[in-house]
């Protein structure tokens, strides 16, 4: 009896044990088991509406270095990538051929002024002659006859004739004296502008021509550098008839950025300088040109760029993070949004365009409304969910998981403790508890025997 009375009094504590435990741990997986909706709160406010194009970068200034003479090139002063001033002497082609003409231009020039000096001395003479034949034929008109006066008067204008043509070859020769002189100073190819040079396309002793095609090297000036970017002739259009509400305010900021090949933002802004006043027919786009300061030389011609250019000014908007918009079977855009009693209600979005990782809705949304972001494909309309906002720690989750971490650790010592106090006991009583067993049950085994003998 007493042995019973022992186990039944352990297995109640240990039930007792259970039932203490199982709130906690019933708490726990419930809370760990439940299916939460993670949502965002929603805010409107006014924002500005950005475009964003696809562009190239374009020197501001890019010329092309050539020779005006032809000839061997004998001296090479730049290199790729060297920085160049106005004037600076970029090669030299051999001068030898045009020195030797500036030579010939300039004896043929001395000789036509002396041929005008002997024209001019004839030419007095004459006048000299015909001045005194009018004198005699004035005193007594039988010291000149008329054909001796023509003699005079024909070789005075013969010689102011030739005196004309003489001029005319001083000038002729002038000119072709000016022309070897700019050839022998075209044998120094200087720089026409400050810029980089680029990649040398002839060296030393390599023959170049007059006008050939291919430069010799192109000088581009890259601070500050020009964007050019395409826009389509409808969103031009829309643009231009923005309402008075949308245009960006006086004082908005309406500088230009530029996202890099790498996915990084260009650290210097710019601006919108021009629009060219022509649609392509081919491609129907407007190009736009932008310019940039570009002290470090990043960007460089022919880069691919993006750049965000401010369009419009949008007030009373919404910017929704576009997890958690979807499209309808018409493909409409739509978003689930707990209300007040934690049901899913569905509503029907008005889009402007994308912001980032956002959608800047215009219609569809109001403020505090809380957008849910993840779990879409678990629910549907009117269903009740659990809301969980984004960012926010899952305190209901975690006070449970604390709880029933606690409970379990808790009990799991206690048991753990009272399972050693109660084997000694337990070790203890079994010899006392044998003993008494055994001299009670040899009287009754004599009690017995003793039955069996009366019987018989």
């Amino acid at each position: 009896m007493k042995t019973l009375l022992k186990i039944a009094i352990v297995a109640s504590l240990i039930g007792a044990a259970g039932v203490i435990a199982y709130r906690p741990a019933a708490t726990y997986w419930a809370q760990r088991s439940r299916v939460t909706w993670e949502t965002a709160s929603i805010e409107r406010g006014d924002i500005t509406r950005y475009v964003n194009s696809t562009g190239t970068v374009q020197p501001v200034l890019s010329v092309s270095i050539g020779s005006f003479v032809s000839g061997p090139i004998v001296e090479l002063n730049v290199d790729f990538n060297d920085e160049v001033k106005v004037g600076d002497v970029l090669a030299r082609v051999d001068p030898r051929l045009f020195k030797a003409n500036v030579d010939r231009d300039e004896a043929t020039l001395a000789t036509r002024q002396a041929e005008l000096e002997r024209v001019e001395a004839q030419l007095q003479q004459a006048l000299n002659n015909y001045i005194r034949g009018q004198k005699l034929r004035q005193t007594n008109q039988d010291f000149m006859s008329d054909r001796e006066m023509d003699v005079l008067v024909f070789e005075v204008k013969s010689l102011q004739a030739q005196r004309k043509l003489a001029k005319a070859s001083i000038q002729q020769s002038q000119a072709s004296l000016e022309t070897s002189r700019a050839n022998l100073n075209y044998c120094e190819v200087t720089a026409p502008v400050d810029g980089v040079i680029g990649l040398a396309l002839a060296s030393q002793g390599a023959l170049v021509t007059a006008s050939q095609a291919n430069p010799l090297t192109v000088i581009r000036r890259i601070d500050p550098v020009r964007v050019d970017v395409t826009q389509s002739a409808a969103e031009i259009i829309r643009w231009q008839r923005l309402s008075a509400d949308a245009a960006l305010p006086e004082g908005a900021d309406q500088t230009v950025s530029l996202q890099l090949a790498d996915g990084s933002t260009f650290e210097n802004t710019g601006s919108l300088t021009a629009a060219e006043p022509r649609v392509d027919e081919t491609t129907g786009v407007v190009t736009l040109r932008m310019e940039f300061a570009n002290p470090d030389g990043l960007l460089l011609p022919g880069m691919y760029v993006q750049a965000e250019i401010p369009q419009a000014f949008l007030r009373d908007v919404v910017l929704a993070p576009q997890e958690g918009v979807t499209r309808d079977r018409r493909g409409r855009p739509i978003a689930m949004v707990v209300n007040a009693e934690n049901m899913v209600e569905t509503r029907s979005l008005e889009i402007a365009q994308d912001r980032g990782s956002d959608w800047i809705v215009t219609e569809g949304l109001k403020d505090g409304d809380r957008l849910i972001v993840e779990g879409l494909q678990m629910i549907g309309e009117g269903m009740p969910v659990t809301p969980e906002e984004r960012g926010s720690e899952p305190a209901a989750q975690g006070e449970g998981a604390s709880a029933g971490g606690e409970s379990a650790e808790g009990e799991a010592p206690a048991e753990e403790t009272s399972a050693p106090e109660a084997d000694p006991a337990q070790e203890n009583a079994a010899p006392a508890e044998e003993e008494p067993a055994q001299e009670d049950a040899a009287p009754a085994e004599e009690a017995a025997e003793a039955q069996d003998d009366t019987g018989n």
